[in-house]
This record gives C-alpha cells, sequence and structure tokens, in this order.
C-alpha cells in the first residue's frame, strides 16, 4: 500500500515546506523508494497561471502543460523525475469541481456543504496518485499556514485521511519556526507550542515537529518541544539555515529524518542513502576553478522567485562548468541608449528573460542590441527571444517599426505574430501554448551542438510566435531558424551565424534542469562566457545586485 507523508507549516509562512518535502523525498529515493511529491495551495485561483510574478513568483509548467505552483521546480529539480497536472492542485481548483458536479447532478439534489463534499474531493485528489500503484510515498505539502481559514478544509481532508488509512500508512509532519530572540538568548519555544495546539484543535495531532532556527537546539529545547507537542523525542527534527538549498537534504539526513519517518511508516531501514552524487555536486559548487558574471535582464527582478527556475539552472550549469557564476539583476526599464554600455560592459554573458507585456520591452531591446554589436555571449528565453528577433528587424533589417502584435497591434511588421490558435479565445487561464512540444534542429549550429541530438522535447508558454513571412529576409541576412517544430513549422529557437554564441528560444529551457542533468543550453552559454571572460573583452567587476552561484 502506498504510504502518505503530510506536511503542514505552522507560526509563518514562507518557512521552505516545498525545500524540506523535496529533501526528504530525495533521501527516500536515494534509499531506493518511489517518490513523488504534490502541492495543495489554498488560494481560489484555479492555477497560477493568471497571476502576476509580484504575487507568487513564477509559474512553473509540466510536461503536460499544467500551469503550477514553483515548488513543483523544486520537487523535479531534487528528484530528477517530472511531475504532472496531478502534482498541483488548488483551493479554485477543488470548488470549481464540486461546483460543476452539482451542476451537473452528481450529488442527486443534496445540499452542497464544505463537509463532505469539499473535503471528499480534496481526499480524492489526494489519493490519485496513489490509484496510479507507481509510488512507494507520496509526498503531500499543504501550502499556507495552520490557522489560516482559507486551510481549514485541508487540515480536515487530512484528519479525515489519517484516521482511514491508519497510522501505519499516513503522517504528519509540521514545519515550524522556533525563533531566536537576541535579547533574551534564547530559542522561544511557544509559537511552536500554539502551532500544534491549532492542529490539534482541528483534530490532527502531527507525529513529527521539523523546527526552523538560526541556532542548533539544546537538549533541553527538543525535551521541551517533545512533552508539550505530545511527539517523540527522535520526532523532533532540527531545520537549521543553510547555505545553499542542495545542502538540506544532508542536513536532514544527519538528522535521521528518513530512518525515523520509514520507522513510522512501518517501511525496511536498510542501507544508507546513496548520496554520492548529490555530495559531489555540493563539493564542486563549493570549490570552483573559475569566477564570472552573468547579467539576468528582466521587468520582475526585484522579486527574487520570480525567475527562480533560470537561478536554479545557473547553478547546476555553473557546477557543470567548474564555475561561481555570480549573476546580476537588471531591471530592464532602467536601459537606454545612453547607459546600456557602461551598465553591460563589465558582464561575460546575458541572458534577457521571459515576461509579457510592454512594460521594460525597450530596454530588452536596447539590451540586445548592445550584445549583438558587441559580441557578448547571448540567451534570450522566451519574450528574451522574441525581442531579439525585433532588435534584428529594425537595426538590421531596416524595419523601423518592426514589433510584435503582444505590443504594437498596428505595426506594419508584426515579425512576432500572435499563434493562429490563439486568435479566436477570450479566456486567459489555461489557454496559452502550454507544456512539451517538439522541435527539430538544424545540424552544424550551436544548439545542435549543445544537444547533441536531432530532435528535443522542450516546454512552452506563449501565445505569439515567430511570424515565418519574414523567415526568409532573417536567414538571408544572417539570423538563422536553427529549431523548427515539425508539426507547424513554428520557429522554437533562432542563433546568429556570425557571433560567438547568441541564442534565443521559445520555449522554456530552465524548466528541465535538473541537479543530475544540467540543461545542456545552460551547460553551454556559461562555457561561451567563459571563453568570452577569457578572451579578455570583459572584467568581472560587479556593478548592481549580484548573487554568486557557485
Amino acid at each position: 500500500m502506498t504510504k502518505h507523508i503530510f506536511v503542514t507549516g505552522g507560526v509563518t509562512s514562507s518557512l521552505g515546506k516545498g525545500i524540506f518535502a523535496a529533501s526528504l523525498a530525495k533521501l527516500l529515493q536515494a534509499r531506493g523508494y518511489t517518490v513523488t511529491i504534490q502541492k495543495f495551495d489554498p488560494y481560489i485561483n484555479v492555477d497560477p497561471g493568471t497571476l502576476n510574478p509580484y504575487e507568487h513568483g513564477e509559474c512553473y509548467v509540466t510536461e503536460d502543460g499544467a500551469e503550477t505552483d514553483l515548488d513543483l521546480g523544486h520537487y523535479e529539480r531534487f528528484l530528477n523525475t517530472p511531475t504532472s497536472q496531478a502534482n498541483n492542485v488548488t483551493t479554485g481548483l477543488i470548488y470549481q469541481t464540486v461546483i460543476t458536479n452539482e451542476r451537473e447532478g452528481e450529488y442527486l439534489g443534496k445540499t452542497v456543504q464544505v463537509v463532505p463534499h469539499i473535503t471528499d474531493e480534496i481526499q480524492r485528489r489526494m489519493l490519485l496518485l496513489s490509484d496510479e500503484g507507481q509510488y512507494d510515498v507520496i509526498i503531500t505539502e499543504l501550502g499556507g499556514t495552520v490557522g489560516d481559514i482559507e486551510s481549514l478544509p485541508y487540515i480536515e481532508a487530512v484528519r479525515q485521511l489519517k484516521w482511514e488509512l491508519g497510522k501505519d500508512n499516513c503522517m504528519v509532519i509540521h514545519l515550524t519556526l522556533l525563533p531566536y530572540l537576541n535579547a533574551a538568548k534564547e530559542l522561544k519555544t511557544k509559537p511552536t507550542q500554539h502551532s500544534v495546539k491549532e492542529l490539534l484543535s482541528n483534530g490532527v495531532q502531527p507525529d513529527m515537529l521539523v523546527c526552523r532556527t538560526e541556532k542548533q537546539l539544546t537538549e533541553d529545547v527538543r525535551k521541551k518541544l517533545a512533552l508539550f507537542c505530545n511527539v517523540d523525542m527522535d520526532s523532533v527534527i532540527q531545520a537549521i539555515d543553510a547555505d545553499s538549498i542542495y545542502q538540506v537534504p544532508l542536513n536532514m539526513q544527519q538528522e535521521n529524518l528518513d530512518s525515523t519517518v520509514l520507522h513510522k511508516l512501518n517501511l525496511p531501514v536498510d542501507d544508507e542513502p546513496n548520496l554520492t552524487s548529490w555530495q559531489s555536486f555540493l563539493t564542486k559548487l563549493r570549490n570552483p576553478a573559475k569566477e564570472i558574471t552573468i547579467g539576468l535582464i528582466g521587468k520582475y527582478v526585484e522579486l527574487q522567485d520570480a525567475y527562480k527556475s533560470i537561478d536554479e539552472a545557473f547553478i547546476h550549469a555553473a557546477v557543470s562548468n567548474d564555475c561561481k557564476v555570480n549573476v546580476e539583476t537588471i531591471h530592464s526599464e532602467t536601459l537606454t541608449p545612453g547607459n546600456v554600455g557602461k551598465v553591460l560592459g563589465h558582464l561575460d554573458g546575458v541572458l534577457v528573460a521571459p515576461g509579457f507585456g510592454p512594460r521594460g520591452t525597450d530596454g530588452k531591446i536596447e539590451a540586445i542590441r548592445y550584445i549583438r554589436e558587441n559580441h557578448v555571449p547571448f540567451f534570450g528565453i522566451c519574450f528574451g527571444m522574441q525581442c531579439a528577433v525585433i532588435e534584428y528587424g529594425r537595426n538590421v533589417l531596416g524595419y523601423q517599426d518592426a514589433s510584435s502584435a503582444e505590443i504594437d497591434a498596428d505595426t506594419n511588421n508584426p515579425v512576432i505574430s500572435l499563434m493562429e490558435e490563439q486568435k479566436d479565445l477570450e479566456k486567459m487561464g489555461g489557454t496559452m501554448r502550454l507544456g512539451a512540444y517538439r522541435c527539430v534542429l538544424k545540424k552544424a549550429t550551436l544548439v545542435h551542438n549543445a544537444y547533441q541530438q536531432d530532435e528535443i522535447l522542450e516546454r512552452h508558454r506563449h501565445r505569439y510566435e515567430f511570424n515565418n513571412a519574414y523567415l526568409d529576409d532573417f536567414e538571408a541576412s544572417g539570423m538563422i531558424a536553427s529549431g523548427i517544430n515539425p508539426d507547424n513549422d513554428l520557429v522554437e529557437i533562432i542563433e546568429l551565424n556570425n557571433h560567438p554564441w547568441f541564442v534565443g528560444v521559445q520555449y522554456h529551457p530552465e524548466l528541465k534542469s535538473t541537479v543530475d542533468n544540467p540543461h545542456p543550453l545552460f551547460v553551454n552559454f556559461i562555457a561561451a562566457s567563459i571563453a568570452h571572460q577569457e578572451s579578455g573583452t570583459s572584467t568581472t567587476a560587479s556593478k548592481g545586485n549580484v548573487v554568486s552561484y557557485s
């Protein structure tokens, strides 16, 4: 029987439930168990697809085209296995299903209520992945914080499931915060006690406490928590702050998290988890031989989670190149023809990030012009690729008003235009080109050299595309379509012939980069940026908001 682990959060949000869940899953996977993770979010949006990145961070896209919470990216990066639509459920989706069922007469005229109809639908979806029979353990992360009104139906669903499945098949892990009061020079357990009390008031006794903390837990603190929260001493787990999210599984192993969980679920605890490759990754991460600076140009750079998958892909590629990557975030709205050289001149490479709408577009286009003319390695993703096409159309082909129909519906030269299947759509949610699509690569190109294969499968999230009416003009002048979708001739990749490394992709390669399999385009882009630095045409002096990835 599939075992279920539910992860709840208390005291405050942003404790890192997703990283913890992924770390536990990694430890169990390293012991030979098949594991997946699912996320239940309490907001009423049907999915994060219509949410502004400032609200919820990046929208992560799965192979089957689901727009999901960014924590699914952590799940995939840690486990190196894909997730699906079934791995992310929201309150909006739950209510949408129940209301649809009611309208279709599924409840035979009964009064539809939170209990049992909403909680039954939550339970059905919690068990959906176990029906497939391919997982030994399913970890379910509950979004939000215990005590929130919107979380109550999920807690009630867990209470019922815990009773139905039995203690050997189901457990609850409560992630909480132990604040350190500097004036008192001690960790305070009272917030955690109150959080557990809140859970207990809803009928759920946590089987384990995982305590986020800045300081080491003393034996007395562990004993106090165990006594007043009704858990065993070995079920009080310290989750001390780490310098990298990839250190967390090793920290959790030192706390015997995985063995304790397996004992509670009555599963065999045999050999220690095989984490050799993970430890090797961390060693390389902390001991790089080289150092470069990459500019990340976007319009949501104030929020760290807006480009989370790109940040993590840089880490994977940095380790693959035995390099430290300093990522300098640059707001595209700040770039002008007068300052672009000063802002970008010291960079070893530049990535222009995705983003919808006209805001910040002029800065992205100006940056790409500078990058192209000065032979700086360039990587454009989704809208970043489209901006590269617009810049080339204006400054090389001479189409002064070249633009995207998204930005200027009246342009005479829409080098980027709305996809045919998007023209009659009125609803915004879940209607873009989503999920994995095929792409055939031209041989003897930068991308073919990176992938070392003729056909690839990459994930998409867009409405607009390269306008093929202009393809001959672009290719005749040196910008080639090096990747084409074989089913509809959509241009997936562009690159320049007369440039050391200039690649734009319509898809999102960052979504498929993992610790075990760094994405080849990121790996090659970092390699090209190292070569650019070694050529002596750039320096690594940082001049902006810099985050180091090594």
